[in-house]
């Protein structure tokens, strides 16, 4: 199934009550959910992901809520402001793939101004809950890119590289 620009609520009806095709529940609640993360919502985490969930992107591989919680914490604590935009969803059975745009804020980053980076996501569900999550994205265009010195090295490298 894919879908474009998906938008959902919380209040969705279980998966079992789906059509066949529709959206599980798991990951309606999860797009909803990313879509509305904030540093002041944090906590609603753990109605997203189950306790024994793995978690990995390009910096962290992690396993457990708890873990996953502490992370999410931390990483919020600089961030001024986080958007999730989600682009493309595709799903099959307990399996999804989303594309993603996320803009964010960083008091130390590119001047405390926005930085947009583009991702994706593979999911895992079970039960209502997200099992498994791991995310792609180019760190550079995160992170690296807007640590000065470094920064300027990295985008040279890279327009030098795709001339």
């Amino acid at each position: 199934m894919l879908l474009n620009n998906a938008t959902t609520t919380q209040s969705e009806p279980t998966v079992k009550n789906r059509p066949e095709g529709a959206t599980p529940f798991w990951l309606a609640n999860f797009i909803d959910a990313y879509q509305q993360l904030s540093v002041d919502n944090l906590s609603c985490l753990n109605t997203v992901y189950h306790s024994d969930v793995e978690f990995q992107d390009p910096l962290h591989k992690l396993s457990g809520f708890d873990s996953l919680a502490d992370y999410f914490t931390e990483l919020y604590q600089n961030v001024s402001s986080c958007r999730f935009v989600v682009n493309q969803v595709m799903h099959k059975d307990d399996n999804a793939a989303i594309y993603w745009t996320m803009t964010y804020r960083h008091k130390q980053l590119n001047g405390g101004k926005s930085i947009v980076v583009q991702g994706h996501s593979l999911l895992k569900g079970q039960g209502n809950k997200v099992i498994y999550h791991r995310d792609y994205l180019d760190v550079g265009q995160m992170l690296y890119e807007h640590i000065p010195v470094l920064g300027g090295i990295i985008r040279w490298l890279k327009k030098r590289v795709s001339a």
